[in-house]
């Protein structure tokens, strides 16, 4: 790159330099200089939906499957306000993305006249991205620019959180300095030793240590070390909810996911009596841990998570997790024989349902489960995308693999963006499962598919209402949605739709819509309201004993 490349390009060389490589977005006037610029340069190709929440929602995706910076770019006002909710799930879930907004050039925010998009002052829209971003710069100097986009591009990938940056108009194609190479990361080795030490310990003191995991081992990278740590440390391991689908690349013999009382009930025991509950990177929140039959005490177990080590009541701050585990990694020998004697014997993998009864009968959501199983049994895992609701917990079901899902701030309208974006960022074509509730509002993007070279396949749990939420308050016709015929809506956005009532239609359709490439396949599967997977019947239940005033 010159010494005259625009701003625009230096940005497009530190995104490049940390990982992205690609762009989804919707332009708007505030953000068309930008856009021109960009696709100018074509090193970032520009994928554009219909709506902000789809585009916040597939760059989620894409970082999370590339372990780098997913980048969303809109326009000022309209377009970055309507991504608020999708940015705010990626900070709860701890993703790196990049929102990358136009703004009013620098005349124009002085000019004395409201501009449209405008909501109440001119900086409104920064004030409200403080609340959801862990950094952030406005690039009105263009002498300041390239220190403000190194800092903050490097702080998301150091702390996997949204970051924001903001570009006025009148900007995007000025002269610009060079941005800082990818800063690497500093911690305090004597710090990590002392924990490191401390943490093995407790560890080979216990009578039933385990190992969960959570997101951020994906997040930074972390699963085939932390694999290796499970074999030399010979412990058990397990997943949180949202962890759903780690390690599954690694060759290590998951024991299963903790789902409390709505999961395996010995492996749910054996969790909450362990007397050295290792936890990396799990979220502490209640979709991973609400539902415990006997409360995990989180004072005396290892937690590492969120730039910080809890060792029982000690407390180190300011330790990445990767720094954890490579210093946990060369405290440990490759065979540690005493180790594992010491270590109680792991339960045995789950078993997940699978020969689906290809008869007349109704389809159920366990049959979903079953039919994918039997996919996978066939010809390997195919990664998943899911919403939220019954079809997230029907993937509890499935065989492990590539799993994305807001499992923790459980926002709708996840399923179907994410599932570009995962199919974009990996190139292997998803599962995505998604309820009728969650389909009426992103559904649709599904109909860019072919244009941006897509063909998932989207199994649509259709019950005509937020089944789900009539779970926990059956009274009550708000929960209703009527019955949409979304198969037949298929043809008219680029893809093929499938109508299924019955369990041989189900595994019929599958079967076409595998063998199909090149064109989306809907597989309408029309469930009938109440019909609900085991799991979240389990987990209803939970919620409602553990919800109990006590006698």
């Amino acid at each position: 790159m010159t010494a005259t490349a625009s701003l625009a390009q230096r940005l497009v060389d530190a995104l490049l330099a940390r990982g992205a490589r690609e762009i989804f977005g919707i332009p708007g006037d505030f953000a068309l200089p930008l856009f021109r610029e960009i696709e100018r340069d074509g090193r970032l190709p520009i994928l554009t939906l219909a709506h902000e929440p789809s585009v916040g929602f597939a760059a989620d995706a894409s970082a999370r499957v590339r372990g780098a910076l997913g980048v969303a770019a809109v326009t000022y006002g309209a377009g970055a306000l309507n991504l608020v909710n999708a940015v705010a799930s990626a900070y709860a879930e701890r993703v790196p993305l990049v929102v990358l907004s136009g703004a009013p050039a620098a005349h124009e925010a002085v000019s004395g006249l409201l501009l449209h998009h405008q909501v109440k002052q001119i900086d409104s829209q920064w004030r409200l991205y403080e609340e959801i971003t862990v950094d952030r710069a406005r690039l009105d100097d263009l002498e300041r620019a390239p220190q403000a986009i190194g800092r903050v591009l490097d702080t998301a990938l150091a702390r996997s959180r949204p970051v924001y940056l903001e570009i006025p108009r009148d900007l995007p194609g000025r002269p610009c300095g060079e941005v800082p190479a990818p800063q690497a990361r500093r911690w305090d080795a004597e710090r990590v030793a002392a924990c490191a030490d401390e943490l093995l310990a407790r560890l080979r003191a216990a009578h039933d240590p385990l190992l969960m995991v959570g997101v951020e081992v994906r997040r930074y990278g972390l699963e085939q070390r932390v694999a290796e740590l499970a074999r030399r440390l010979g412990l058990p391991v397990v997943t949180t909810f949202m962890g759903r689908g780690l390690l599954t690349d690694t060759g290590v013999a998951l024991a299963g996911t903790y789902l409390g009382l709505a999961g395996d009930p010995a492996l749910s025991a054996r969790v909450e009596q362990s007397d050295a509950l290792l936890l990396l990177g799990a979220i502490v929140s209640d979709t991973n841990f609400a539902v415990s039959a006997r409360r995990i005490d989180f004072r005396h177990a290892l937690v590492a998570y969120d730039e910080e080590v809890r060792v029982g009541h000690h407390v180190y701050p300011e330790l990445p997790l990767a720094a954890l585990v490579d210093a946990l990694l060369e405290r440990c020998p490759a065979r540690p024989a005493a180790a594992a004697q010491s270590v109680a014997p792991p339960p045995a993998p789950p078993e997940y349902p699978q020969g689906l009864q290809e008869d007349g009968a109704a389809i159920e959501p366990a049959d979903i489960a079953c039919a994918i199983n039997d996919v996978f049994a066939r010809q390997g895992p195919m990664p998943i995308a899911s919403d939220v609701g019954d079809c997230l917990f029907t993937a509890m079901a499935v065989r492990p693999t590539a799993l994305l899902a807001p499992g923790y701030y459980a926002t709708m309208g996840y399923g179907v963006p994410a599932g570009l974006g995962l199919q974009r960022a990996s190139g292997q074509r998803p599962l995505i499962l998604v309820g009728d509730g969650a389909f009426q509002m992103t559904g649709w993007e599904v109909g860019h598919a072919a244009r941006l070279g897509l063909d998932p396949i989207v199994l649509l749990f259709n019950n005509a209402g937020w089944e789900m939420l009539r779970s926990f308050m059956p009274e009550g016709g708000f929960h209703d949605l009527g019955a949409w015929d979304f198969a037949s809506m298929a043809a008219g956005m680029g893809g093929d739709g499938h109508a299924v009532h019955t369990r041989a239609e189900l595994g019929a359709a599958l079967r076409r819509a595998l063998a199909t490439r090149g064109r989306f396949q809907l597989i309408d599967i029309r469930l009938a309201p109440g019909a609900r997977s085991p799991t979240l019947q389990r987990f209803v239940q939970a919620v409602r004993r553990l919800s109990m005033p006590e006698p």
